[in-house]
């Protein structure tokens, strides 16, 4: 073994020591850094009033680059660093020629159509502040603070209340957008843009440039009870969440919230949420479950295993960020003793280290090491297929917990975006939608624990053959092993490349595969780590 294969060997034998001591606090600095900036920008910079004016700014952007030679012109990507988004990969913007997008305002709350109008920089964590005092939330709301809504919106999101309504892109009234001649259009289901509007999620920024947002919103009580359901039996939390979800009668009630955790293959905690207002009686009940010095919430839900049935009551604020505090479980492969009462009560204020950091701070070695060491997959899958899901998790990676969020995909008809109408046997008896689920693996595999062989091109190749066979999609925030046949033959692209071809985004965008590839030539990454150190 070299010096380089000791140091990193040591580097992964005191990595909790590491990202205490240093990752933690050069985190904590850099989001003041970036939080100071982000309140110059919303104190003297944007307003709502100036929405208009800052589009036309946009506008003029694309204009100037329309104005180049055909020859010299570059696909234009927006400027905004990669180390700023939620995706595993880097995409190349060095060359490309570059649009800047400042927009981070909130412009209108609507009450009377229940939808609030936004700019694409918002955060989750801001939408979150600013709509849960009035008495709302976003009909789809990611669990991730940092996560921006435009982001969402050109990817995808999926949440706790999506059994009720779908995917992020259901969530959306309309989209404002520069298209690559630098007109701005607005686009719907019902107007002449709908080819856009069907086609603008998973499109990753390269049909046009997101300006504004019409994101639908529910109306909340101040609490969520919450309900933890352990159950045991594969097949059992199985059949109960498709019960729960309506996945077997879409006349069924079903709870506002519903997710469940898995922490072993014969071992489930469900939990079932209602908005509710809190009896007198019952105030001891009230759990801010993101309070610094609390359990990491799936520590706390997996507890219910050992102590039973009961329920509780959380602000919903708390619970809608509920995962943020440890990233659902991956800072555990961080910091393996973050969940400890003492760690938790006198530096548990420093968590979760920001993603933007991690992102800022990763090098092209370390970026290798970690595709081949770790898991981050969000997939759509049926739940008629729950069960083999995860026994294909455990052949392939052996990760737990995993999570399972229910979610609606209609069936909007042949060539109504990118994703593929749910399958015959899929849908829901009597509606419009199947049910399918989000299948979230994150962590490290056993194999690679016990420091081990792991392939882990292969694996992720499997699971992507596995998916295509049920009619799944992985999301593409994550990094992808398809070639193009394959990406092709996974997803419904006639009608993304037509909207491509009739907006002028051939030539002016890079194609929805290029885009969301990843930088590094996984295979032979994959080759050059897979042994273990």
């Amino acid at each position: 073994m070299d010096l380089k294969q000791r140091i990193a060997r040591w580097m992964e034998d005191h990595r909790g020591l590491i990202v205490v001591l240093v990752v933690l606090p050069l985190s904590l600095i850099f989001d003041a850094l970036i939080q100071l900036r982000l309140w110059i920008i919303r104190k003297f910079i944007s307003a709502p009033e100036k929405h208009d004016e800052r589009v036309r700014t946009i506008q003029s952007q694309v204009l100037r680059w329309n104005k180049h030679p055909k020859a010299e012109r570059k696909l234009m990507c927006t400027a905004r660093p990669n180390w700023q988004s939620l995706s595993t990969t880097f995409f190349r913007k060095d060359l490309c020629h570059k649009i800047s997008i400042p927009l981070y305002d909130i412009l209108e709350l609507r009450e009377s159509h229940m939808t609030i109008r936004v700019e694409p920089m918002v955060s989750v964590g801001q939408a979150t502040a600013f709509l849960v005092p009035r008495g709302y939330t976003l009909a789809v709301c990611l669990e991730v603070a940092e996560a921006t809504l435009g982001g969402l919106a050109m990817g995808v999101g999926m949440t706790t209340y999506s059994h009720k309504i779908g995917l992020y892109q259901e969530g959306i009234v309309a989209y404002e957008v520069v298209l690559a001649d630098g007109s701005l259009v607005k686009a719907t289901k019902d107007n002449e843009y709908s080819d856009l509007y069907y086609t603008l999620p998973w499109s990753h920024g390269t049909l046009g440039f997101l300006v504004e947002l019409e994101l639908k919103i529910i109306k909340i009580k101040p609490h969520l009870k919450l309900e933890y359901i352990p159950v045991k039996g594969q097949k059992q939390y199985c059949d109960m969440m498709r019960d729960l979800s309506g996945a077997l009668d879409k006349n069924r009630p079903t709870p506002d919230y519903l997710e469940a955790t898995v922490y072993n293959r014969e071992e489930a905690v469900i939990m079932v949420g209602n908005f509710a207002d809190v009896p007198d009686t019952e105030q001891h009940k009230i759990n801010r479950v993101t309070a610094w010095h609390k359990p990491w919430f799936y520590k706390h839900a997996e507890g219910f295993l050992k102590t039973g049935k009961d329920y509780e009551y959380i602000p919903l604020k708390d619970y809608l960020l509920r995962h943020n505090k440890s990233i659902f479980w991956v800072i555990e492969t961080m910091i393996p003793f973050g969940n400890n009462p003492i760690f938790r009560f006198f530096l548990g204020w420093l968590l979760p280290p920001k993603i933007a950091f991690l992102k800022f701070t990763t090098t092209p070695g370390v970026r290798a090491i970690t595709f081949t060491k770790q898991v981050f997959q969000d997939i759509v899958l049926p739940m008629t297929q729950l069960e083999d899901q995860i026994d294909k998790n455990e052949e392939l990676f052996d990760i737990y917990p995993i999570l399972i969020y229910p979610c609606r995909i209609y069936d909007h008809g042949p060539h109504r975006g990118q994703l593929r109408p749910p399958r015959r046997e899929q849908m829901v008896p009597g509606a419009d939608y199947g049910m399918f689920n989000d299948l979230g693996v994150y962590g490290v595999p056993r194999v690679v624990k016990e420091k081990k062989r792991f392939d882990a091109v292969d694996a992720m190749r499997k699971m992507e053959r596995f998916t295509e066979e049920v009619g799944g999609y992985p999301f593409l925030y994550a990094d992808t092993f398809m070639t193009r046949q394959e990406f092709e033959k996974m997803f419904d692209l006639m009608a993304y490349d037509q909207v491509r071809r009739k907006y002028n985004a051939e030539g002016a965008f890079p194609h929805l595969h290029d885009k969301i590839k990843p930088e590094i030539d996984v295979v032979e990454v994959g080759k050059q780590y897979m042994d273990p150190l």
